[in-house]
């Protein structure tokens, strides 16, 4: 399983490839905002690429439980100079963790080659339109609710189920707009309208997201669940539990792994696919 990505190949079967995190948020969960500045932010996202990042993954408006929607001009001010500086300087794919078409259309014209829509295409009725005119990949990902809500006490009569159903849905707005279907890739979405015992049942049964024939992308570094089941440990001390996600989550069938500590984590990643690819052997 192999895509192109506007001039990059990205080639799942040899590899799992990691995402690296870059946050150009104030108020990010993970890191405190300690990207927000431009500089900073350049300056991260070649050491993530040192320590081993496939693409950079840029988002200018928090997603953490509770946030609100920033207003469109400062999430354009947050990202596209950061994007515009970057690809100037690497040969990696960057990734716009974005819902707004209108953010969208930018980081693409300003080297972006992904979209990674954490509402599946349901925000914003013109984002389909921008990924097909501009013939590039969308990572959907399932969202129950929206950032401000999405954890007051979410709740599914069946859960794997519904989440392939919307993933389904969205797949079905791709087709309508003409997106090619080698151009997509899935993503449950943990941590955005899950409970603890919700996320780790989608890790644990991943492989049914498999079937839908797509590439799978993860996020679990630093998330509440990890920290919950580490006794309350905060954002900066949930490293272990993160590794421990992202190795059963490559076990399982992710594709892309979205990290924030990518040196360590491409560590896991690569010693979770050696023993992956010689499951059969022996």
């Amino acid at each position: 399983m192999a895509i192109s990505c506007r001039g990059f190949t990205i080639d799942f079967t040899q590899k799992t490839y990691i995402m690296g995190v870059l946050n150009v948020t104030p108020d990010s969960f993970s890191d405190g905002g300690i990207y927000f500045n431009k500089d900073a932010a350049i300056e991260h996202s070649l050491k993530l690429i040192e320590d081993g990042a496939d693409i950079i993954d840029i988002g200018g408006e928090s997603s953490r439980p509770g946030s609100l929607p920033i207003p469109l001009e400062e999430e354009i001010r947050r990202t596209i100079p950061v994007i515009t500086e970057i690809a100037k300087r690497i040969n990696t794919p960057i990734s716009i963790d974005t819902y707004k078409s209108e953010v969208a259309r930018r980081a693409l014209d300003a080297g972006a080659s992904i979209i990674n829509d954490i509402s599946g295409l349901r925000f914003d009725p013109e984002m389909a339109a921008v990924i097909a005119q501009n013939n590039v990949h969308v990572i959907l990902m399932h969202i129950k609710g929206t950032p401000n809500n999405m954890q007051l006490n979410p709740s599914y009569e069946a859960l794997i189920p519904e989440i392939l159903d919307y993933i389904r849905g969205s797949i079905q707005i791709c087709r309508q707009f003409g997106i090619p279907m080698q151009n997509i890739i899935i993503d449950p979405g943990i941590g955005f309208g899950k409970t603890l015992e919700h996320n780790l049942e989608i890790i644990a049964n991943l492989r049914e997201f498999s079937k839908l024939g797509f590439p799978i992308a993860i996020g679990v570094s630093r998330k509440a669940f990890i920290g919950k089941i580490l006794d309350d440990a905060p954002p900066a001390m949930r490293f272990e539990g993160t590794a421990s996600a992202v190795a059963i989550s490559v076990f399982n069938g992710a594709n892309i792994v979205r990290v924030h500590d990518v040196a360590e984590m491409s560590k896991v990643v690569k010693i979770a696919d050696a023993i992956k690819k010689n499951l059969y052997r022996g």
